[in-house]
């Protein structure tokens, strides 16, 4: 899995006021009522961030970093994938007793791009109509948010951690909005050569693709707690911060 337990995402450069917090349920067109957490900064909304967890789905982690978001001034919803074929987590949030392993290979495109869709639709409804949205991917979740780069959401770009190039598949040859890779230069998941191999093919398809590679870091190094990345972690916090500036009006 991308990160210990005890993991939690590392502050942002500046934290200002977090007006809202808390657990929601969604429902996607097709449907299926899953969970979902938000939190919403205390100043007017200029972007918005759909958070796409690693195969653990909502683990606290990403609720943490759905707040971390709003510190920065940005509104952001975690989504959980598992709905459709584990229910809905109890409590909100899935433990380290969830068997995601039972589950991840059962969750399809089509249902991620679902409640990917409520939770901007969600985003909207409590901003404005127009509201740029972003994915913002680890592992699991960074291979989709790439994928969903070719552009059947409405969405103004897309960001992965440690993603997977195999599962974004032929949607790579398809991309069209901006795309940013942060890349673990250590990463014992997926070679670094193919992630950049994936960053040029979905370049010659028309997308504007950054990439940053972190040499030496592992695998899930976003985490507070790893006080040796903790460059790489605010060079990333500063790329995503300077993406969602560039798309806000």
């Amino acid at each position: 899995m991308c990160h210990d337990v005890d993991s939690r995402p590392p502050a942002p450069p500046s934290a200002g006021e977090v007006a809202e917090r808390g657990l929601l349920t969604l429902t996607s067109a097709d449907g299926t009522e899953f969970d979902a957490a938000f939190a919403a900064p205390a100043g007017a909304a200029r972007a918005g961030v759909v958070v796409l967890p690693d195969v653990r789905g909502l683990h606290p982690y990403y609720v943490a970093l759905a707040e971390r978001f709003a510190e920065a001034g940005y509104p952001a919803v975690a989504v959980d994938y598992y709905a459709r074929t584990a229910g809905r987590a109890g409590h909100g949030t899935r433990d380290q007793d969830f068997d995601w392993k039972a589950h991840m290979p059962q969750a399809t495109a089509e249902g991620i791009d679902g409640d990917t869709a409520a939770a901007i639709g969600y985003l909207r409804e409590r901003t404005r109509a127009d509201l740029p949205v972003i994915t913002v991917g680890f592992c699991f979740g960074g291979s989709n948010a790439w994928r969903q780069a070719e552009g059947s959401l409405p969405l103004a770009a897309t960001v992965g951690f440690y993603g997977r190039p195999q599962m974004v598949g032929d949607a790579a040859g398809s991309a069209r909005l901006p795309v940013l890779m942060l890349i673990a230069g250590d990463d014992m998941a997926t070679p670094v050569a193919d992630q950049l191999a994936l960053a040029e093919t979905m370049r010659s398809a028309g997308a504007e693709v950054e990439t940053a590679v972190y040499d030496g870091a592992p695998h899930s190094f976003f985490d507070r707690s790893a006080d040796e990345w903790a460059e790489a972690s605010a060079d990333s916090w500063r790329r995503i911060l300077a993406l969602l500036d560039r798309l806000a009006p």
